[in-house]
């Protein structure tokens, strides 16, 4: 218990001195269209995951996608979840025919898209596209 307010205290520290969104950089957060939309006006690297709770590929994906986004290297680039379920105007924006699509962009321009991938070489491969 003690280690856990400790690490509550250090995450509360981390936002406190570098701000809310970097504390959180690399992980993924529910699809916002502002802030996609802000990302892609910055030119930076932007990853969106189709995913769906229940698909056994998207839950394959998220401890690779994790992983990387912790590297210092994929660090920098946005990541945004679309729910398959809940967000099918998003699906259809993306033209995503199925969960566990990957789709990667480089300012507003799409460089990669991958659908079902969970190889760890391969997703890296695919993030090295837009850097």
């Amino acid at each position: 218990m003690k280690s856990l307010r400790h690490a509550f205290r250090l995450l509360a520290l981390v936002v406190f001195v570098t701000g809310p969104l970097a504390a959180f950089a690399g992980m993924e957060r529910p699809f916002d269209n502002a802030a996609f939309e802000a990302a892609q006006a910055a030119g930076k690297p932007v990853l969106v995951e189709i995913h769906a709770d229940w698909c056994p590929t998207c839950k394959a994906q998220k401890p690779v996608l994790d992983k990387l986004s912790g590297q210092p290297k994929y660090s920098g680039i946005e990541r945004f979840r679309v729910d398959y379920d809940a967000q099918k105007d998003q699906v259809k924006r993306f033209k995503a025919k199925t969960q566990s699509t990957l789709i990667l962009f480089r300012g507003k321009d799409e460089v990669a898209r991958s659908v079902g991938e969970t190889d760890e070489g391969k997703i890296r491969a695919l993030l090295d596209k837009a850097l």
